[in-house]
């Protein structure tokens, strides 16, 4: 059974998240419809990871198992083919080891969130940024999020309802920087590790906001992780300004990565 690796972009807003659902639309699910068209029967794709509902993908991976031994450009053409007119795209694809897997295989995740700062309400933007009416100090919110990396117990930013076995995770990069967007000005935040808590991202962005509009200061964020209490974080932010913006593997997997 030939093993596919895709490369999946996706507007989150018409989906319960990423994960099938029994009465809710979701991006897996979307997939394996398309594929069983493709190859009928049950099919069962896994990913680098869930995304909830709202939430985009940008680089979101997964992969499946098929029968017959696909081209994966043809494969790729055939499921975009099927998959209209969701907002889903298989963007690459590549034939992989049997052992090859989409989440255990990965070495990190970055995700992208954007905060669009400005009073008239979004048009263009709708649903693919987290809307704001105020301005955000960057060089504050960047010295709160400076506290956050490395290893540490991240109780405070898990929700209550995370499933990972600890609560231990170590943070590569929380990056804050202001960029001109098409609609107006926007915050983004770009995080990196090997693995994310639930809602660990919009906690840290809900509360990171609180730092640019000076409610909190960077100090603040700092006692909040050390406390180890979900009471001590911020607000939890809106999943549609969030996107998953790659997944990254030990060599590269499809041919856009050696591009």
């Amino acid at each position: 059974m030939p093993r596919i690796a895709l490369k999946v972009e996706y507007h989150g807003k018409p989906f319960a998240g990423w994960q099938r659902q029994k009465d809710q639309p979701s991006v897996q699910g979307a997939i394996e419809a398309a594929l069983a068209k493709l190859e009928p029967g049950a099919h069962t794709i896994a990913a680098a990871g869930r995304t909830d509902t709202g939430v985009h993908g940008l680089g979101q991976v997964a992969h499946c198992d098929l029968q017959k031994d696909w081209d994966p450009f043809r494969l790729s053409e055939a499921l975009n083919y099927h998959l209209k007119p969701a907002p889903v795209a298989i963007v690459d694809a590549a034939r992989v080891d049997d052992d090859w897997h989409a989440r255990f295989s990965a070495i990190e995740r970055q995700y992208l969130f954007r905060i669009l700062m400005r009073r008239a309400p979004a048009t263009h933007d709708a649903g693919q940024v987290w809307q704001i009416n105020h301005r955000l100090d960057v060089d504050a919110m960047q010295a709160g999020a400076n506290h956050l990396l490395g290893n540490h117990d991240f109780t405070t930013f898990r929700s209550s309802i995370c499933q990972a076995a600890s609560p231990v995770k170590t943070l590569d990069e929380l990056r804050v920087e202001q960029v001109q967007g098409l609609s107006g000005p926007e915050i983004h935040f770009h995080v990196r590790a090997r693995s994310f808590l639930h809602n660990q991202v919009r906690s840290f962005v809900g509360t990171l906001e609180r730092v640019g509009t000076g409610a909190w200061a960077p100090e603040d964020v700092r006692d909040a992780l050390a406390a180890q209490d979900r009471a001590a974080c911020g607000p939890v932010c809106p999943g549609h300004g969030l996107y998953l913006a790659r997944v990254g593997y030990p060599d590269p997997v499809f041919p856009s990565d050696h591009a």
